[in-house]
């Protein structure tokens, strides 16, 4: 047993003699959601290298996830618990189509899907005044310095631990450490790592807040470190501008400076940053700065969002991300698969290497002013340029065109049933022959249905 289930163990048996309490009982929650995905990748021809088409990924899955948000017992600080049980079953492997790095369904020692997986985990949590502390392996962080993924069967959780405190009127505080991640297509936890490493770190490093300057005007800074492998600094400010009725213009502005730490600066074996399969102005080295400005204009059930996006022309975008990390027979961990904190984290593409300036949009539409609510659609488009190729020498382009469709049944039995259907297509010129560009086409079909018992 870990330290942190074992601290999770000794929490609940401490909590179970005060279950009696005002709050902790009382306050509790408990549902269970489940989530029904069929996820086809279908990777395109690429003329360079030729014939290379890499795997197609086409699965059917189901997903169940319950949770147990206790309250909090009484006292000048209170004490809690929350528990998590996932629960994923491979209905179908799309005849072949399971490549075996997959991040959708684990594999097998044969490289086929496994029928089943399962993890449970669970945090022990504090709350004094308006700081609340917790401790645990099922941590999902949502701030921009690191984004946990749901975009699979299960979600990505993270070990550690984590404080927030909002003592101050209009100031939010956000700090903590992390020290594994467990993957979307995962049962096992592993050290946290970026895209390319085969290294890992047990400790990710965090502090920042968010301060509402006004109603409509909030600014951000936070601090991160991946221990030997990067710092990390991100400046924020989103304002709101009320318009008229039913009328605004948000402005939303990010930037990112990482630079590299430790072992990864001293170039040491297996902490080397592939910087997104992009050019790097020293080999391995995390070095980047990157800026985005997103600007929407609300009108009614209408939405139009434009933004462009610098990246930095010595390295690549960095963020965590596991999907390299093998286990001990130099396996795929499952552990692939991550969200960062930038508008051009698409349904495909990242348009995150070196150089890269990209321009997008997106057009959304609530039908609930036409009378139908829950009925939702969106369409972007995003188109990256002046990619640098990894040798330095000449660049390349690329683009994305993204497409959804979601409702939610509004009333009846089946009342909170989600169904989502998702498009995407990404096209590349090609760079070097070692990054060519994979043509991809993907469309994904997700059931999603929560229900409370309490």
């Amino acid at each position: 047993m870990n330290k942190s289930s074992l601290a999770l163990a000794v929490a609940v048996g401490v909590l179970a003699q005060q279950a009696g309490a005002a709050g902790f009982v009382e306050d509790s929650k408990l549902s269970l959601s489940s989530r029904t995905m069929y996820f086809d990748n279908d990777n395109r021809y690429s003329p360079t290298p030729a014939n290379n088409r890499g795997p197609d990924n086409r699965e059917v899955g189901q997903g169940f996830k319950l949770d147990y948000l206790s309250g909090f017992t009484q006292g000048t600080v209170g004490f809690g618990v929350d528990v998590q049980a996932l629960w994923g079953i491979h209905l179908d492997g799309g005849r072949g189509k399971h490549p075996d790095n997959s991040t959708f369904l684990p594999s097998d020692t044969d490289g086929s899907a496994v029928s089943q997986w399962a993890r449970i985990g669970g945090n022990a949590k504090a709350r004094f005044s308006k700081t609340e502390a917790h401790f645990g392996s099922a941590l999902a962080p949502n701030l921009p310095i690191l984004v946990a993924n749901d975009g699979r069967l299960l979600p990505q959780t993270f070990e550690g631990g984590t404080i927030q405190s909002k003592e101050i009127d209009n100031l939010t505080l956000n700090g903590g450490q992390l020290t594994h991640a467990m993957g979307r297509a995962s049962s096992n936890r592993t050290g946290l790592s970026v895209n390319g490493a085969s290294a890992d770190s047990n400790k990710f490093q965090f502090a920042g807040g968010d301060w509402k300057v006004t109603k409509d005007l909030t600014l951000q800074y936070y601090y991160s470190n991946l221990e030997d492998f990067y710092k990390q600094h991100f400046l924020g400010l989103v304002h709101v501008l009320p318009i008229g009725e039913d009328q605004s213009f948000k402005t939303d502005l990010r930037y990112f400076d990482s630079s590299s730490d430790g072992k990864n600066s001293s170039g040491d074996a297996g902490y080397g940053f592939n910087n997104n399969n992009g050019y790097a102005k020293h080999a391995g080295e995390v070095d980047n700065k990157t800026w985005s400005a997103m600007f929407t204009y609300t009108l009614g059930g209408h939405a139009v969002l434009l933004g462009h996006q610098q990246v930095g022309d010595d390295g690549g975008f960095v963020w965590l991300n596991q999907g390299s990390v093998r286990d001990g027979n130099g396996r795929p961990e499952g552990a692939g698969g991550a969200s960062f904190y930038l508008f051009t984290d698409s349904m495909i593409n990242q348009f995150a290497r070196a150089g890269e300036n990209t321009t997008f949009g997106q057009y959304s539409y609530d039908f609930a002013r036409l009378g139908v609510p829950g009925l939702k659609t969106a369409i972007s488009y995003l188109h990256g340029e002046n990619v640098r190729n990894a040798s330095g020498q000449g660049s390349y382009s690329e683009w994305e065109r993204d497409a959804r469709i979601d409702y939610v049944l509004q009333e009846g039995t089946f009342k909170g049933l989600g169904v989502s259907l998702r498009h995407g297509v990404y096209r590349g010129t090609n760079g070097d022959t070692s990054e060519y560009t994979k043509d991809t086409d993907q469309t994904r079909l997700i059931f999603n249905y929560t229900y409370n018992f309490m």
